[in-house]
Parts: structure tokens; sequence; C-alpha cells
């Protein structure tokens, strides 16, 4: 029955060329980190790896932060997207830096 599904359907039940592939990451802020500094990293982050990448982040924190990173359209990230968020925190005042495995992210 599934190779039988309609554009319309797959479309519905986000499978085929409408899945969507995103993964999870989080990381926490050194101690001596400020707020303005932490305001500053998380802007810097959206602004080179996020929008050049037409990806979409949601997520937060204070001090300890962790969210999924996802393509604005449909469509699936990549472990070019994966590795792009680690250079960006290898830089970083952070640790405990977690990059998780891409997965779907209607299904899983």
């Amino acid at each position: 029955m599934a190779a039988n599904r309609s554009r319309r359907l797959r479309k519905k039940l986000r499978v085929d060329e409408f899945q969507e592939f995103g993964f999870d990451t989080n990381w926490t802020f050194n101690d001596s980190v400020t707020e303005e500094q932490i305001d500053s990293i998380v802007d810097q982050f959206i602004e080179e790896v996020i929008e050049p990448r037409d990806l979409g982040f949601h997520g937060g924190g204070h001090k300890e932060w962790e969210g999924i990173i996802a393509t604005q359209a449909i469509g699936k990230c990549t472990d070019e997207d994966r590795a792009a968020v680690k250079t960006f925190f290898e830089g970083q005042p952070v640790s405990d830096v977690e990059i998780g495995e891409l997965y779907d992210i209607w299904w899983s």
C-alpha cells in the first residue's frame, strides 16, 4: 500500500520526498561567561551557522542550552550541518557539547 500513496498523502504523512531529518544539540556555557556574552554567542551562532545553511534552531536555556536543529523548509539536515555546529562550538567558551545523530523529526 505504501507504494500507492498519493503525493498529497505522502506530504501529509511527511514521508518519502517530504521526510524531514534534524538533530538535537546541547551545550553548557562556562561559569565565567556573562549574560551579555551568552546573548552575543547565540546571536553569532544564528548568524554564522543557522541562517547561512537555511536551518532553524528551536531551543534555549540559561547556562545549559538544548534544542533541535532542522531545515527551514521541508528537507533534510546533513552530516555537514552537524559538523558546522560542532566546529562553531569548538572555538567558544562552552563545555559538554553534544551533537546528536540525524533522525526523522516527525516519526522518531
